[in-house]
């Protein structure tokens, strides 16, 4: 069953650079955008690379190892050489606490 789990404060989280996050065994990526956070998987589908040392721009996220990028709300690959989709997490501020749904 799942559950909302907390992960981060919004403070700790800056709109042009992703926060990660390791809950039970997995990587996450926490975006922030305006008053809002979204979550994916936290590793490049491409090669292996954590998405969180990237950077983040106009609502994608840059992987920091060939600039490859996926919309942050949806996950999509948008730009080569990434082509396979990264999974969304459902994530949600409550006041202050970022939670994601694990």
């Amino acid at each position: 069953m799942a559950e909302w789990r907390r992960v981060a404060s919004k403070a700790d989280l800056d709109e042009d650079y992703p926060k990660g996050v390791h809950v039970d065994g997995q990587d996450i990526a926490i975006y922030l955008a305006g008053d809002q956070v979204f979550a994916t998987e936290g590793i490049c589908t491409h090669a292996f690379a954590l998405l969180a040392d990237g950077h983040v721009e106009d609502g994608k996220i840059f992987c920091p190892l060939h600039q490859g990028s996926f919309d942050i709300r949806t996950g999509k690959a948008v730009d080569e050489p990434c082509d396979e989709d990264i999974k969304p997490i459902p994530a949600k501020l409550e006041g202050d606490d970022v939670l994601v749904e694990i």
